[in-house]
């Protein structure tokens, strides 16, 4: 029985020739983030901003999306409504108003007259808080610190497991990927809030799952293929496991795709960061981290497992 796969066993992409051009073009997209993050900035959603939080119990059947809807056209700006627990528990974020506490405690009777004149005004107000700008600085600090020691956490894992190469090289993959990340928010203004920190945190480890999978492949056949220069290693290793890469992030942007379509946009941010981390992480673990090993110097493998040292690598 034959099974069907997405790449030829036979086949033999020269992924290598186009390195410098994937570097140039990684360069190009980098300095058009950081830009865009200096000049533009974040749209940061309320978790940082600030705002007021309020979780309320609504009656059994109660539409979110008409909620919704009922509240964004209020007027007080960024308006966010997400089941909390049961179904008919509610969280409603709104933008933090001008004016001080005045202003906040006003938004809430304006939030709650609407509430009672569309459900009602048996209403159950579990929790009504304020977050001011301070918290969500803090906020901002703690998801970056969380990148940061991901990031750090891997690079020690991959140092333990390969060779300090492959820890840098990994490294500078998965920070092109929150680079790139980062500015694609930057550029297209959608909303950075939690959901997205997390994203990204799922992006480093998705790209990280992909190069970690390259790399193993290339240190297998460093040991079983010692006179092949280490272009030619690397061009196998990455057409040895591009069925597994294409079939991984075909799949998993099939799933995203429908959490988009169906998600409702609530979480249409989260999933768009997704797919973009999807196609920069297995962009950056073919032509990023790969690559980078002719950078670094890797040779053959010289432990004292295979003893055979002294081979050939290519630095051009």
């Amino acid at each position: 029985m034959r099974y069907f796969r997405f790449v030829s066993d036979q086949t033999n992409i020269r992924f290598m020739a186009g390195r410098r051009t994937a570097f140039y073009v990684s360069i190009t997209l980098i300095i058009a983030s950081v830009i865009a993050f200096g000049i533009k900035g974040l749209n940061y959603g309320i978790d940082f901003r600030g705002g007021i939080l309020i979780e309320v119990q609504v009656p059994a059947g109660a539409s979110i999306g008409t909620m919704r809807e009922s509240l964004g056209s209020l007027g007080l700006g960024e308006v966010t409504l997400q089941e909390f627990g049961a179904p008919d528990d509610i969280l409603i974020r709104v933008e933090r108003q001008e004016g001080g506490e005045v202003a906040q405690l006003a938004a809430v009777a304006v939030v709650k007259d609407r509430l009672a004149e569309d459900l009602g005004a048996d209403l159950d107000y579990r929790r009504t808080e304020f977050v001011g700008p301070k918290v969500g600085a803090e906020l901002i600090s703690s998801g970056i610190k969380a990148v940061i020691s991901a990031l750090l956490a891997m690079m020690v894992y991959i140092w333990f497991r390969f060779e300090w190469q492959f820890s840098l090289g990994a490294v500078a993959a998965l920070l092109h990927d929150v680079i790139l990340t980062v500015g694609m928010f930057a550029i297209t203004g959608l909303e950075f809030n939690l959901a997205t920190v997390a994203a990204i945190l799922l992006i480093v480890g998705y790209s990280l799952n992909d190069t970690v999978v390259v790399y193993d492949r290339v240190r297998e056949n460093l040991r079983k293929y010692k006179k092949l220069v280490l272009v030619e290693v690397l061009n196998r290793s990455i057409n040895d496991t591009l069925t597994r890469t294409l079939m991984t992030s075909i799949t998993t942007m099939l799933a995203l795709l429908a959490l988009y379509i169906l998600g409702g946009a609530i979480i249409a941010d989260f999933s768009i960061a997704l797919i973009w981390g999807v196609l920069v992480g297995t962009y950056s673990s073919i032509f990023i981290a790969a690559p980078l090993l002719i950078n670094l110097r890797l040779r053959h493998s010289s432990d004292s497992a295979d003893s055979d040292v002294g081979q050939k690598t290519d630095s051009s």
